[in-house]
Parts: structure tokens; C-alpha cells; sequence
């Protein structure tokens, strides 16, 4: 019998608890302890009817049992290179939640320790694990488009998140978009040179006070020659609203929203469906779980992750050059990234 993966998680928020879960529906794969700083007895609870039986306030407990063969980093953005370095020396590999920082330098000193150390190192962008967006790119690499000179890409929440989450999150372009500049990067095979961001307040005041957009085009320029665009909203009323579209010299293919059913009543009135999958939670379900199996078996097998550092850090540039370029309202080259503050 196959040796169990024993893995640790590191913060035990909404998505460190996603992780969980789908790590106990896996073969072969242990969850050895959780470890959050306000754990408690609810974590307690909800760990003990789940058989996950260690939990800590302390993360270096985790990195530090050598019986541990990965950790899970699922805590605050600004805790992440620190627990990527430690995991790293432990000999840990790493699934890391996006973004690995908002410091370009810092993100690329936790990538260099994780090279020298020899470990994996997964980032979370889960979208490219979708059933949907796999397929999509499976097309465009296959030539069944032709050469892609667009992708068009429509990313909009149901509803804002609060205040708080806003004020630390690095704002709509690196913690909502990135997801997006990971996707445009994927289905087009080809990295952004440029980028050209405008943002506007269009939904809540409450972004203007955190020095924040809710609503925001960003176009792209890549290598290859293509040409992205992405819109973004915190607001779209009818639900969560996830499309993609690639067009090429040989035809188009899109991916459409998921809904609840694929039932549409035609009456007098009109023609109507259900709204899509409300959010992330469920519009990404099996995306979440196939991201995990994904890092599972490269750990068990040696191959390369499907999402590494270097997709991570990329995202990251972009979002740095879109957040640039809509302060200073013109396009900004990637290559400009080093000469900003």
C-alpha cells in the first residue's frame, strides 16, 4: 500500500477549510494537523468530526514535524513568503494560496529558496483546474482556432466584499483580477508584454474610501501578438458571472457561466433560466478539489505542478502593471516593473 501524503494547513479560514475537505475525499492522504492563531475550540469541533486530531496556534509546529510532507499556506497574504521560507528550509512542498506577496522582490526571494530547497510549490489558482477553461485551452493549443489574436475575459461577483476584507486585500487588481491575468496568460500560451487598466467606483463608495475600484477594463498586449481584455465588476446582480472567449485566425471558442440546471421555460412573457452558480464556492467546486489532486500526485510522482512559482509571480507583475497604469493613465510595459517604486 501507497504511503500516505501527511500534510499540514496553515491557516483555518474559509478557503484553508476548502482545502480540508477535499484532502479527506483523496486517496492515500492524511490532514496531520491544522494550525490557525485564533484556534479554538469551534476549530476544535470541526476538526474532531472530520478525525483531524492535531490542532495548534503554531504554524512552526506544522513546518517543523518531520513526519509532515507538505503544508497547506492558506493564512493572510502578508504571512505568506515568511511560511514559504520556513517551509522551504523544512523541505516542505508547498501549495500556496495567490498572491505569494504584493512585493515583486519578496515574491521572487520566496521562489528562489523554494528552487534552492529542491520542493514543489503550487500556486492556487484554482480557475485553471475548471472543467470549462481546461477544455477551452485544450482547443487552443490543439491549432483548432488558429493563431489566437483575442481573448476576452468576464470575471464579476455577485456582491462587494466588506470594508475590512478591501482594505487588505491589494485592491481589485491583485487580489479579484489576478485570478483573471492567470487565465488570459493560459488560454492565450503566450506572456503579456503591456498593460492598460482603468478603474472606476461604480458600486459602492466604500472602495473610493479604501483607495479601491469595483469596476475596472484592463486590456493586454501579449508576445505572440494577441490582444486581451478583461472586465471586472464587484456587482453583478444576476450572480456570478464567469466567461471566456478565445478568437483566432481559424474560428472562436467560448465557455459560457455554469448554471444550477440547463432547464429554460419559454412563455408568453419570455424566454428564462435559472441565474448562474452564485459564487466561487460553488461555481468552482470540482475546480478546488482537482487543483488538490493535481499537487497530490505530483508529489507522489515527481512531475512538474500544473500551477508553479513562475505562473504566480507573472500574475503578479501584471496586476503591479495594471495598478500602475490606472494610476498614471497610460499602458505600462512589464519591463517598466523594475524601474517603479
Amino acid at each position: 500500500m501507497e504511503k500516505a501524503v501527511k500534510v499540514g494547513i496553515i491557516g483555518a479560514g474559509r478557503i484553508g477549510k476548502i482545502h480540508a475537505e477535499n484532502l479527506l475525499r483523496l486517496d492515500d492522504v492524511e490532514v496531520a494537523a491544522i494550525s490557525d492563531p485564533l484556534a479554538g475550540g469551534e476549530l476544535e469541533a470541526w476538526a474532531a468530526k472530520r478525525g483531524i486530531r492535531r490542532i495548534t496556534t503554531d504554524s512552526g509546529e506544522v513546518i517543523g514535524d518531520p513526519e509532515i510532507d507538505a503544508v497547506f499556506i492558506c493564512s493572510p497574504t502578508d504571512t505568506h513568503v515568511p511560511l514559504t521560507l520556513a517551509a522551504a528550509a523544512a523541505g516542505k512542498h508547498i501549495f500556496c494560496e495567490k498572491p505569494v506577496s504584493m512585493d515583486l522582490q519578496r515574491t521572487q526571494e520566496a521562489l528562489e529558496a523554494v528552487r534552492c530547497a529542491g520542493v514543489r510549490m503550487q500556486i492556487g489558482f484554482n480557475r485553471r483546474f475548471d472543467h470549462n477553461f481546461k477544455r477551452v485551452r485544450e482547443l487552443v493549443r490543439e491549432g483548432r482556432i488558429g493563431e489566437p489574436q483575442i481573448v476576452k475575459i468576464t470575471s464579476r461577483d455577485p456582491s462587494p466584499p466588506a470594508a475590512d476584507y478591501i482594505r487588505r486585500s491589494g485592491g481589485l487588481f491583485m487580489d479579484m483580477a489576478i485570478h483573471d491575468f492567470d487565465m488570459a496568460r493560459y488560454l492565450a500560451g503566450s506572456e503579456v508584454e503591456e498593460v492598460y487598466a482603468k478603474g472606476a467606483v461604480l458600486v459602492d463608495p466604500m472602495f473610493a474610501e479604501c483607495g479601491d475600484v469595483d469596476t475596472a477594463i484592463t486590456t493586454l498586449r501579449f508576445k505572440n501578438g494577441a490582444i486581451g481584455v478583461i472586465d471586472n465588476s464587484r456587482r453583478a446582480v444576476y450572480g456570478y458571472d464567469q466567461r471566456v472567449e478565445v478568437f483566432g485566425s481559424g474560428g472562436s471558442v467560448t465557455a459560457d457561466n455554469d448554471f444550477p440546471n440547463s432547464v429554460v421555460i419559454s412563455h408568453g412573457e419570455g424566454v428564462v433560466r435559472e441565474k448562474p452558480l452564485y459564487f466561487f464556492l460553488e461555481r468552482y467546486k470540482e475546480a478546488f478539489l482537482e487543483e488538490i489532486r493535481g499537487f497530490m500526485d505530483s508529489i507522489r510522482t515527481g512531475s512538474p505542478v500544473e500551477v508553479d512559482g513562475f505562473d504566480g509571480l507573472q500574475a503578479e507583475r501584471i496586476a503591479h502593471a495594471a495598478k500602475r497604469s490606472a494610476r498614471l493613465g497610460r499602458p505600462v510595459l512589464l519591463s517598466e516593473l523594475e524601474l517603479a517604486e
